[in-house]
């Protein structure tokens, strides 16, 4: 039986993370590091996060990761159980990350697998660079990563993220397929299908 499908509105995201980033500004991030899809969210949260005096904004850098595409070179095997990196901060990422508070920004924790391939690798960069540096001025040095993701799926995890990493999710959901209103090709038949499916819940709940 194909999976259950959930279609998320462009206003459903918008207030999910609305309401996120009041807890969010707890972490104090002074960088939103994207992955794929999230680059719509935290464009959006970086609005919520701007600084009421200064206005000045978060920078927002991208990283490319595919668990699930099909994408030029990889194998049937591949897709689903090996992180495919498309894209990165570039040959110095390490040094972009120094003495940071990064929060990366995702829109579905699913597995969890490419949220701890993002945090493993990224830690990777850093540690090489401080490695450079002496060793009195590392840990004032040091980078802290928090993680936002606009859904999280309760199901058992195949990745993990360390325990000191503050994680933000902006609403837990049903191991459901979730359709984003970014992936649509007919906007309109998308709304339509995410308001029939309210309309559903509804009725449903009042039996």
């Amino acid at each position: 039986m194909a999976p259950k499908h959930q279609h998320m509105t462009y206003n459903d995201v918008h207030h999910l993370i609305r309401d996120s980033a009041e807890r969010i500004k707890e972490f104090r991030p002074d960088m939103l590091i994207a992955i794929g899809d999230g680059f719509f969210p935290a464009r959006v949260l970086r609005t919520f996060l701007k600084d009421a005096d200064t206005k000045r904004n978060i920078p927002i850098h991208a990283i490319g990761l595919s668990l699930y595409e099909s994408l030029p070179g990889t194998t049937a095997e591949q897709i689903g159980n090996e992180v495919i990196r498309t894209q990165w901060l570039g040959p110095e990422s390490g040094k972009i990350l120094l003495g940071r508070r990064a929060l990366i920004v995702d829109e579905v924790d699913d597995s969890r697998k490419t949220l701890q391939y993002a945090v493993t690798e990224l830690q990777k960069d850093i540690e090489r660079e401080l490695l450079a540096l002496p060793e009195a001025e590392r840990e004032a040095k040091r980078t802290r990563f928090a993680v936002f993701v606009v859904h999280n799926k309760l199901k058992p995890k195949v990745g993990s993220l360390p325990t000191d990493i503050p994680y933000y999710p902006g609403a837990e959901t049903a191991d459901v397929w979730l359709d984003y209103p970014w992936e649509a090709v007919d906007i309109d038949e998308h709304d339509r299908l995410a308001a029939e499916e309210r309309e559903q819940e509804k009725q449903q709940s009042a039996y």
